[in-house]
């Protein structure tokens, strides 16, 4: 019986070779954990800010999303309430919609073109979770369920909310895969 070349066989007949291998496979993943590593630790020191349109609101975020700094100008004194609520809140989303082109950025520099796959399936998700607040989204609108006919008895029904329809949080405990806000 022939053993393959290369094969399990030519480990067992050089014993040196086999630890040499085992050495260098080793050293790889070490290499390779320090590479992720690095790349982990700068992508906790990514700040990412985005200011209004006329520059009364700026919000900063870490690469997970959080608000790590709220500034307003002096603008805002006379801004309605619900006015400074959309444009933090908008404000928030252009500064969260750059964080997956700079994670991108820190896995090239730190780990060139290694797991390309990995890479792929974190950058989509974080894609995902902060889109482009420009783009539309493809979620069908929160439009109220029409209103019941009225029972009879003449009992009114009550009138159905005119406001605006509020965007699901991100984020929230509802969703066990963004209870996790780390990348990695």
């Amino acid at each position: 019986m022939t053993s393959p070349n290369n094969g399990l066989g030519d480990l067992i007949r050089d014993p040196d070779e086999a630890i040499r291998r085992m050495d260098d496979w080793a050293a790889g993943f070490a290499a390779k954990a320090q590479r992720y590593q690095a790349a982990q630790e700068e992508t906790e020191r990514l700040r990412l800010t985005a200011s209004s349109s006329d520059g009364a609101v700026s919000v900063t975020v870490g690469a997970d999303g959080t608000v790590t700094d709220l500034t307003f100008s002096n603008k805002v004194k006379s801004f309605p309430l619900d006015e400074l609520s959309r444009a933090i809140l908008t404000t928030m989303r252009r500064a969260q919609s750059g964080i997956a082109e700079k994670v991108a950025g820190v896995m090239s520099e730190q780990l060139g073109d290694e797991d390309r796959e990995t890479r792929t399936l974190l950058l989509d998700n974080l894609r995902g979770r902060f889109p482009d607040p420009d783009e539309p989204e493809d979620q069908p609108s929160a439009e109220p369920p029409p209103a019941p006919p009225s029972p009879s008895g003449g009992a009114a029904t009550p009138p159905a909310s005119s406001g605006p329809a509020t965007p699901p949080r991100r984020g929230t405990a509802a969703d066990p895969d963004e209870q996790d806000n780390n990348p990695w």
